[in-house]
């Protein structure tokens, strides 16, 4: 965890849309979470999957990337990594400044 901001430029036509996606991604941290705590590494790999290929498409490469990183470690079955991502991940929405151009 650091102190940094992270800034995402999005486009301003999908502005009305970004507060949903914003949302679904605080939901998604928790299901995360839950799917970590019962051990579930394919809901992990699943919602994973779902964040890298989301995140992308509205300008979030960050949740892509991590999305990525899920995907990998639940496959590996690696908790301690799994850990750091989700830490990683609630930190990241919890700093991003979403700008519109």
């Amino acid at each position: 965890m650091n102190d940094e901001t992270y800034v995402v430029t999005v486009q301003k036509d999908l502005e009305d849309l970004v507060p949903t996606f914003m949302s679904n991604r605080a939901k998604e941290v928790e299901a995360l979470r839950a799917a970590l705590d019962k051990g579930d590494m394919e809901k992990l790999r699943q919602l994973g999957h779902r964040m890298k290929g989301v995140g992308t498409s509205y300008g979030f490469e960050k949740v892509s990337e991590l999305g990525k990183l899920i995907e990998d470690n639940a496959r590996a079955i690696d908790k301690a990594a799994l850990e750091g991502c989700l830490a990683d991940y609630a930190d990241y929405l919890a700093k991003v400044k979403v700008v519109y151009a």
